[in-house]
């Protein structure tokens, strides 16, 4: 059983930095890439950065500057380093562990973790 578990989120003034971190348990079937996503009320989840199975990584234009996505495999560990924080940066910010999905060959996800608050503050 995939288990997903994120830490590191809190509360800073912007400018500031938070590194969150996502320990994963379990072997990931046909795994195809990790990512972070985030969430606020009323919105749907997105995407915010992601590192994919060819050494590729992807993200929002927003934080292409200010985010670094990495793995240490060692640890089964992802990390989304965020400097630079924004107000608008205030979300759930959720780990992902995907998958290619068998039957369109598509990179989905397909765990969760429970989500870490990161709230950001003038």
């Amino acid at each position: 059983q995939v288990h997903l578990m994120e830490s590191g989120g809190g509360s800073v003034q912007a400018g500031g930095s938070l590194q969150l971190s996502c320990v994963v348990s379990g072997v990931i079937p046909v795994s195809c890439g990790m990512g972070w996503y985030r969430q606020t009320p009323g919105k749907e989840r997105e995407i915010v950065m992601a590192t994919l199975g060819d050494g590729s990584t992807r993200a929002i234009d927003s934080v292409k500057d200010r985010f670094t996505i990495s793995q240490d495999r060692a640890t089964d560990t992802l990390y989304l380093q965020m400097n630079n924080l924004e107000t608008e940066d205030t979300a759930v910010y959720y780990c992902a562990a995907m998958s290619v999905n068998l039957t369109s060959h598509a990179c989905q996800v397909r765990y969760w973790g429970q989500g870490t608050q990161v709230t950001v503050s003038l």
